[in-house]
């Protein structure tokens, strides 16, 4: 399977898991996870966008993003409003056409940094482990799902 069609199954599998979602599941807080369903969702938007749109002028996301969704911050801290659900899903796709619209040169294109999990030496590389990543934060989304709707 190429890099892109793993890719893609895990972000519609993402975005079909969102377009079921109700607002009002977003925000709520549970004992069992450090963070809510909505920062996960822009977590997974704002470190796809940092790893892969590395100069300034490619990235596409609002700079905001970096103060909610950064991996060292909590949804409990945020101090400005975050995002729309409709807002995160529109950018969600938007990145997606983004990543779709790199050629082959750049999938084997070797990164330009250190990736702290696992052996990653190309922009392929990167994008099999960021799409990895996404699956198993689509797992936990559904696992929070299921907490918050039985309490």
């Amino acid at each position: 399977m190429s890099v892109l069609k793993q890719f893609n199954l895990t972000r519609t599998s993402l975005l079909t898991f969102l377009s079921e979602l109700d607002e009002e599941a977003l925000d709520k807080k549970t004992n069992y996870f450090d963070n809510t369903i909505r920062w996960y969702i822009g977590n997974t938007l704002f470190m796809d966008e940092k790893l892969l749109f590395v100069s300034k002028q490619s990235r596409k996301l609002p700079e905001e993003y970096a103060q909610l969704f950064s991996s060292d911050i909590l949804s409990s801290e945020w101090t400005i409003k975050a995002p729309s659900l409709e807002q995160l899903i529109n950018d969600l796709e938007d990145q997606q056409n983004r990543i779709n619209n790199f050629d082959e040169f750049f999938w084997k294109s070797n990164v330009k940094f250190k990736v702290p999990y696992g052996h990653v030496e190309t922009h392929g590389d990167l994008l099999i482990m960021l799409a990895h990543r996404e699956a198993e934060i689509l797992g936990r989304m559904k696992a929070m799902k299921q907490v918050v709707e039985a309490e």
